[in-house]
């Protein structure tokens, strides 16, 4: 522990080896939109895990007695045409997007860790082949990526994960190579090389910690655009294959019956959205908490900029407008 103090003050301890992280921390929870993301991450990801346990009915069971049936106590979210219960086709789409969304987003950051740091610490022939890999899946559209993989593999939850994680990979390993490339010819670095230490020693105990921060951040913005892709294909037709629930596979179902069934699309439509903004607004609050020069004074986190522009203010921030 460390003491800090000043003439006439009181002695305050503070952790030593957990200083940065607690300093993060009360960055992250002045922002409360951020905070409220995080609640609702958390009540997403506990769903996911056990609602095959929570569900009222098996994703699968129909029962046409009850089609289309209006919600009810019974029902709370209604039926569709078929009679699932559209209460347990949600919370069975938690599932099967937690799934896929998670696990995209690790093999795409596992993928484009292993290059961007193999490009940036050896440079050279190597460097210049991850990067024009990583031009060309810029150069090409991801999601038409997305839709071949899925064409050539399947459409059940395995193949779906690895057609939204390979487009994705590239963007992780530019941020990684970039990283690595500000910290290659560093003196901390250099002093390692003379004693002698091994490339793969550099990149586990120099680089990996200094880039951390960044890769959390891009991380918890990568979620939320695979469970938008996984939407997408759904939408044409290209999802998870039925009686496989998802929130695309729901609102592209209900599209057609919107008029006379519409808890058919408001009740997916409605939750899917506010997962997608709670996860921009737990990125967006670690974003701002990871970054050093937020300082204690902080800057006003943009999601709550952005909350003041659309009740129609315009916040100053350092001394300029929004």
């Amino acid at each position: 522990m460390a003491v800090i103090t000043a003439p006439g003050a009181i002695a305050v301890r503070t952790p030593r080896h957990h200083s940065q992280l607690w300093l993060a921390w009360r960055r992250y929870k002045r922002n409360k939109l951020a905070v409220t993301g995080a609640v609702v991450v958390l009540i997403f990801v506990v769903i996911g895990v056990i609602g095959p346990w929570v569900a009222p009915q098996n994703y699968a069971q129909a029962n046409f007695l009850y089609a289309n049936h209006a919600p009810s106590l019974r029902f709370p979210f209604g039926t569709d045409g078929l009679g699932h219960d559209m209460l347990s086709q949600v919370i069975w789409s938690f599932r099967n997007a937690l799934e896929i969304a998670f696990g995209a987003s690790l093999v795409s950051f596992l993928i484009g860790l292993a290059l961007g740091l193999w490009a940036g610490l050896r440079g050279g022939l190597a460097d210049m082949a991850v990067m024009r890999l990583v031009d060309f899946m810029f150069a090409f559209p991801n999601y038409f990526l997305s839709l071949f993989l899925v064409v050539a593999m399947g459409r059940s939850l395995l193949p779906i994960l690895l057609a939204i994680a390979i487009p994705g990979w590239a963007g992780y390993a530019r941020l990684v190579r970039g990283l690595v490339l500000g910290m290659r010819n560093g003196e901390m670095v250099e002093a390692a090389r003379a004693l002698g230490a091994t490339q793969r020693h550099i990149a586990r105990k120099y680089l990996l910690p200094n880039v951390t921060n960044s890769i959390f951040v891009a991380i918890a913005f990568g979620v939320p655009f695979d469970l938008l892709v996984m939407a997408s294909l759904s939408l044409v037709g290209l999802g998870l294959r039925p009686p496989l629930p998802s929130f695309g596979n729901m609102i592209a179902q209900a599209g057609a019956n919107v008029l006379g069934y519409p808890w058919l699309m408001y009740f997916p439509a409605a939750i899917f959205a506010v997962i997608l903004l709670a996860f921009l607004f737990v990125a967006d609050g670690l974003q701002e908490a990871l970054d050093p020069k937020a300082g204690e004074g902080g800057r006003v986190p943009r999601s709550r900029r952005l909350l003041q522009i659309a009740r129609g203010r315009s916040p100053a921030v350092g001394g300029a407008r929004l």
